[in-house]
């Protein structure tokens, strides 16, 4: 039985969208903030939704300005965009939340996708599972399974931008062992950042765990995908005494490019849930109208 960490030290990117020439230049950028971001001292760094776009302008505006091409050349990326990750992993010794972006199925579906690495090479993958409207328009589907992921780091579980904001999905991934939930997240307005925000701040109440939100941020006039961008990173626990009166372990700058990172203590979270001031976790069946039964969890191993 692997030991459960007691604490856990993580990086949340406010990611902005530039507009690499080549994908040289965009495996540099990458780079250079997965090294900033393993320098904070984190043994998990985060990424945002639809940060693989940006792969787009790589190749041209006979690409990057047509949103069919854009999602087929960044979904046709897939394979090398992930092992760039894995060697990124490997070489700074973190676990890294690739920045999602779409992906190709076997049924000529695409889906929003994103993958959790480890330093050893181990991938886990979470298909964004509630399309908002306007990926229904680009023609994004919903993906099919709600996994968690058991890493080193302890059990994890992501839930994609507008899933944070559904709380059977996190609540599920709780159940499941999950105590830490990314949120990586790609919102046009500051309204929608804090419609994330609001979702994520609930979602570590409701469950007693800590929640890490990661945005893009930055214009990118280029793109019919990822245009505009707003938010803020921020790492997120139940408001309670010992822990965060605030619910807010840290946060970032609104839509400045940086790193923000915060040290989660699992401990004392797995305390909350049993013993704290309130025991929103173990009250969850108490509500009126709440759901018998329960939502199914893929539990993937990245031992």
């Amino acid at each position: 039985m692997t030991k459960q960490p007691k604490t856990l030290k993580v990086a949340s990117s406010q990611y902005p969208i530039g507009q690499p020439k080549t994908l040289a230049e965009w495996e540099q950028k990458v780079a250079v903030w997965v090294k900033n971001g393993a320098a904070t001292g984190a043994s998990l760094i985060v990424f945002p939704e639809y940060a693989a776009i940006e792969q787009a302008a790589c190749f041209g505006p006979e690409v990057y300005s047509d949103l069919k091409r854009t999602l087929a050349k960044v979904a046709e990326l897939t394979a090398a965009r992930v092992q760039f990750h894995t060697d990124l992993a490997k070489k700074h010794k973190v676990h890294i939340l690739a920045g999602s972006g779409p992906l190709l199925k076997s049924d000529g579906r695409y889906v929003n996708a994103a993958q959790l690495i480890t330093p050893e090479g181990a991938v886990g993958e979470q298909e964004k599972l509630v399309m908002t409207p306007f990926e229904r328009d680009w023609g994004i589907s919903a993906g099919s399974s709600v996994r968690v992921f058991k890493t080193k780091l302890g059990t994890i579980g992501i839930a994609i931008c507008y899933d944070s904001e559904f709380p059977l999905l996190v609540r599920a991934m709780a159940e499941a062992g999950a105590e830490v939930v990314l949120v990586p997240s790609c919102t046009e307005r500051v309204s929608g950042f804090h419609r994330v925000r609001t979702g994520s701040l609930a979602r570590a109440l409701e469950n007693g765990i800590a929640t890490v939100q990661s945005p893009t941020v930055g214009d990118a006039p280029w793109s019919p995908a990822v245009d505009f961008n707003a938010g803020a990173a921020g790492i997120y626990v139940p408001a309670e005494q010992g822990v965060s009166d605030t619910g807010v372990l840290a946060e970032g700058t609104l839509n400045a490019a940086e790193w923000v990172s915060a040290t989660i203590d699992l401990e004392r979270l797995r305390r909350v849930r049993e013993l704290g001031e309130m025991h929103n976790y173990c009250d969850w069946a108490l509500q009126p109208g709440a759901p018998m039964r329960r939502v199914d969890v893929e539990t993937i191993s990245l031992l």
